[in-house]
């Protein structure tokens, strides 16, 4: 605390040189005093703030208003490009309508594999014949990338187009990011069909681990 309160002293004072050599006006003692007090408990208040909203843990929400959400996600072996797809859809109830994993080859990465997973989510959509789907994921740039009409460029350009593509046979077709935390249902799907090389392809359910995260989710979702 007290090495704070030099550091912080060393360059307020350092500060308020500047500003008399620039004819900028200067401080009192006292106020440089108030100014490192005030300074110091700005940077507590922050520092506090910082540490609630990072042991904050969001929960899956339920989609509204007749919306059918997708999620989707990836798990992937560097080295071996070798990865595997998580897809579970729910409604409004939180009510299983679908699960889905798959394994893939040849996958050249990560980002790749997520892109694919996407694409599976709408894939899936319009199969199902879904009018409105929020299709979820954690991959914050595949998402970006979903929301943005302007041609995209990267490694991952064709399957961004098919998602596109897929995205016109809906009513209404939205993307959303969400933290880790709150896909965890296809994560585990995805995960275990690494794990054990082979997917699945559920109607109306998950398999037992999803099911088993998934009443985690319905005991941890707010009323």
């Amino acid at each position: 605390f007290h090495r704070r309160i030099f550091c912080v002293a060393v360059w307020a004072i350092w500060g308020d040189r500047n500003n008399r050599l620039h004819n900028k006006g200067s401080k009192s003692a006292k106020e440089i005093g108030r100014f490192v007090i005030s300074y110091i408990s700005e940077l507590d208040s922050v520092a506090k703030t910082s540490r609630r909203s990072s042991t904050t843990v969001k929960e899956w929400v339920k989609p509204t208003d007749s919306f059918i959400k997708i999620n989707f996600d990836a798990a992937y072996v560097r080295g071996q490009n070798k990865a595997a797809i998580g897809v579970v859809a729910r409604n409004e109830e939180g009510s299983f309508l679908l699960s889905c994993s798959e394994v893939h080859q040849w996958v050249p990465s990560a980002f790749g594999v997520e892109a694919i997973a996407c694409r599976k989510a709408l894939q899936i959509g319009v199969h199902m014949q879904w009018d409105r789907v929020i299709i979820e994921g954690d991959s914050l740039s595949i998402i970006k990338k979903c929301k943005t009409k302007i041609p995209d460029k990267s490694l991952v350009s064709a399957f961004i187009h098919d998602i596109h593509q897929l995205s016109v046979y809906f009513k209404e077709c939205k993307f959303e990011h969400t933290p880790r935390s709150t896909n965890g249902l296809a994560h585990n799907l995805a995960s275990e069909a690494m794990k054990s090389s082979r997917g699945v392809y559920l109607v109306g359910r998950a398999p037992g681990v999803a099911e088993i995260q998934a009443e985690i989710d319905k005991v941890r979702e707010p009323d």
